[in-house]
């Protein structure tokens, strides 16, 4: 039973985190502002696609350094 437990979170961290765990804070991060932004009367939309346009070119930069 500890085994299958293991497995099943060994899976989900991989699947969540994957290579880069500073990635997946930085979603993490992305969808609590949108959260945060949504109980406001300001438009959320907005809040992914600029996450998205910040997180990807730094994890390029990053993964191309090395």
């Amino acid at each position: 039973m500890i085994a299958r437990l293991r497995a099943f979170g060994a899976f989900w961290y991989d699947f969540v985190v994957g290579d880069d765990w500073r990635v997946a804070v930085a979603v993490v991060l992305a969808l609590a502002v949108t959260a945060g932004v949504a109980h406001t009367q300001t438009s959320s939309w907005w809040v992914m696609p600029v996450a998205v346009g910040i997180v990807l070119p730094w994890s390029l930069w990053r993964a191309r350094r090395r």
